[in-house]
């Protein structure tokens, strides 16, 4: 753990990771269930998670979806060449559609010249180029050439691991 959790939040903080990383369960109240486990309230709980955020022991909590299995075959991470210029306002435009899991921006590299990417899932490849078209007058003239890196396999998507004590 990190110097910044205090010894008596240890292990707590390893028993927290350990009930979570499977993933949080598909219940009604994850904090509640979590908090019931750890035998503290959901404000402890949370105060708990906050904590190890900060400290940089968990990085975020998110979602992650298994996209084929919602029928969502089709999928490519596209990547644009966007004005420097115009990136900061036209990043979140693009993150927020809905067909976009995740959108980030990445700095230039040589023979690279993509500086904004965005993971795009659609049921068929039509759908797919719809989006991509749709993203295009998104951004418009700031938007100087794209391409869309098609997945060739699904990666195992897992959080963080403690392994054996």
């Amino acid at each position: 753990m990190s110097a910044c959790i205090c010894p008596s939040e240890a292990a707590l903080a390893r028993r927290l990771i350990e009930l979570t990383e499977a993933g949080l369960p598909l219940v009604a109240d994850p904090w509640a269930w979590l908090a019931e486990r750890l035998e503290l309230s959901v404000e402890a709980t949370l105060v708990l998670l906050q904590t190890l955020q900060a400290a940089g022991v968990i990085r975020r909590i998110a979602a992650v979806p298994n996209h084929y299995r919602l029928g969502y075959r089709h999928n490519g991470m596209t990547v644009w060449d966007i004005d420097d210029a115009a990136i900061d306002r036209l990043g979140p435009l693009l993150g927020a559609q809905p067909f976009v899991s995740h959108c980030y921006r990445r700095p230039r590299q040589p023979g690279w010249r993509y500086n904004l990417f965005a993971m795009v899932h659609g049921r068929n490849a039509a759908q797919i180029n719809d989006y991509r078209e749709h993203i295009r007058s998104l951004l418009g003239s700031a938007c100087q050439a794209d391409e869309m890196l098609v997945s060739s396999r699904i990666l195992k998507k897992t959080g963080l691991r403690l392994g054996p004590r």
